[in-house]
């Protein structure tokens, strides 16, 4: 199995404990947790690549269309958290043991706000009037912005990545376009004009203006927390403004675990996935070394004592898994383009801008 240092120590007593068991050995080889997508395509064909991998779910779509990734059984799938089977769930089947979510929220610092607001207008409203040098901050980065950070908003306007089915995304129709896309392009240019969103400040600078005290409000995900914490600041988490008419849903992040469709022992390799890494106990065990909110309902039901986890993971239970789809290879990158060039005025029409930014998106995609 792949897995990285982060998850190594926990997986290691997982191993130990299936040996013990079954007698058979599970070898544990640690990867760059961002390479393995594309080494594990290189790899499994050949026969040499690993029997299983810890893996982030948006990659999937890609392994099944390149035919290195088995469908699993995971028995009763309301064992886990329902956004966590849909992220792993590729042409209606299961990809993934997931274990644990990710997300995006809304932190505050407590000490400038008490309360969470309920659009964005009274985010930068109340900022303004807490007498922090920034009223909010959201990290960009100058040339390809951040669709991730930025997709709330977007969803606000009802301009969803791709048309939504069954709580999933249908890849076959970009859904970013039309009046709604072109209000929120609008919109975007808005937030340009009035610094509320700069592209002169990145994830690194934002975190660090939050961590000294100088932010209201900030859009992060719980991979920032342990510097708050450690500097001292008091804040709260609570659910993205809405700038449009709906709800400002994020994306969220699974991860999990695949099997290869090369694998020579599917038995085993199924059993130790399912039973034992899908195993309550075993998520929490790996949710203490990552921080982030177990798939495992169970599981999750413990980490929650944590106010942080239970907070960023009553966001995510509202929001959509990151499309799986091989497509996203194509979106990207014209999406933050795009993005940027809107907010910094570069764009002279940002409607133009954006409907040119969709079409280039769908044109790939066809061809994907």
């Amino acid at each position: 199995m792949w897995t990285d240092s982060n998850r190594e120590p926990v997986l290691r007593k997982v191993a130990e404990q299936f040996k013990s068991d079954t007698g058979v050995t599970v070898k544990l080889a640690v990867k760059d947790f961002a390479k393995i997508p594309d080494d594990f395509i290189t790899q499994a064909p050949t026969g040499k690549g690993p029997d299983a991998a810890i893996a982030a779910h948006d990659a999937t779509g890609r392994m099944v269309q390149n035919g290195v990734i088995a469908p699993l059984e995971l028995g009763e799938i309301s064992a886990y958290q329902d956004v966590a089977i849909q992220a792993f769930t590729v042409n209606g089947k299961i990809y993934g043991v997931p274990y644990a979510t990710e997300n995006i929220a809304l932190v505050r610092n407590t000490t400038f706000v008490k309360d969470a607001p309920k659009t964005f207008d009274d985010m930068i409203e109340m900022g303004k009037k807490s007498g922090a040098k920034y009223p909010f901050l959201v990290g960009l980065d100058p040339k390809q912005s951040d669709p991730y950070h930025l997709y709330p908003f977007q969803a606000s306007f009802g301009a969803p990545v791709f048309e939504l089915k069954d709580k999933g995304f249908d890849s076959s129709k970009v859904a970013m376009g039309g009046t709604n896309g072109e209000k929120f392009a609008s919109w975007l240019a808005d937030q340009g004009k009035t610094k509320n969103f700069n592209l002169n400040v990145s994830q690194d600078i934002s975190k660090d203006l939050f961590a000294k005290g100088q932010a209201a409000f900030i859009l992060t995900g719980p991979w920032s927390l342990d510097s708050f914490t450690k500097a001292g600041i008091k804040y709260e988490i609570s659910e993205v403004p809405s700038a449009g008419d709906r709800p400002a849903t994020p994306f969220v992040g699974v991860q999990g675990f695949w099997m290869s469709a090369k694998t020579k022992d599917a038995v085993a390799t199924q059993k130790f996935l399912v039973e034992y890494i899908g195993n309550p106990n075993v998520q929490t065990e790996l949710f203490k070394v990552g921080h982030r909110p177990p798939a495992s309902k169970q599981a999750f039901e413990k980490a929650k004592t944590d106010k942080d986890v239970a907070a960023f993971g009553a966001v995510g239970q509202k929001a959509v898994p990151m499309p799986n789809i091989p497509a996203m290879g194509s979106v990207w990158a014209d999406w933050g383009v795009a993005q940027a060039e809107i907010i910094s005025g570069k764009a002279s029409s940002p409607k133009a801008t954006w409907d040119a930014m969709v079409k280039a998106i769908d044109d790939k995609i066809k061809k994907v």
